[in-house]
């Protein structure tokens, strides 16, 4: 597990303009017995440690549909919706960043403003595209 250049400061940046922070992420490797989820607390937790603890939660769906169903994995919008039920937190106010067209899907079927993070073809789902998190970042602030 490696935290990319940017993503620790990126992160302190969005809390300091009042952001909250969730992280919502599929975990296959976990159902595929790549890894367990303790791993993904381990990671979680050097995150935490790198950015200053700035991260508000954490949302993992461990199952991969060739070996398990589960209903909470993107593009699906559970996660999202439990983040949003349990932090009262308003879509029209918030931002999606992700690196697959699967994490863009859900965020804007809740009416969640998205970023599809890429160096490639950009998804047709994203309000906006980033070459990476600190532009991404940089997006946010500039809209706010």
């Amino acid at each position: 597990f490696r935290i990319c250049e940017g993503i620790a400061e990126g992160l302190r940046q969005l809390k300091d303009e009042g952001y909250l922070l969730v992280v919502v992420t599929n975990q296959s490797g976990i159902a595929k017995g790549d890894y367990d989820e303790s791993f993904v607390i381990k990671c979680h937790e050097a995150l935490q440690e790198a950015c200053g603890g700035v991260i508000d939660a954490l949302y993992f769906a461990p199952g991969y549909d060739l070996i398990s169903k589960s209903l909470s994995r993107k593009p699906g919008s559970l996660m999202f919706e439990r983040a949003m039920a349990k932090f009262k937190i308003a879509p029209e106010q918030s931002w999606m960043i992700g690196d697959k067209e699967r994490d863009i899907i859900p965020a804007r079927k809740l009416a969640i403003r998205t970023i599809h993070q890429t160096s490639g073809k950009v998804s047709e789902y994203a309000d906006h595209a980033a070459e990476g998190f600190t532009e991404a970042v940089r997006l946010i602030l500039s809209v706010k």
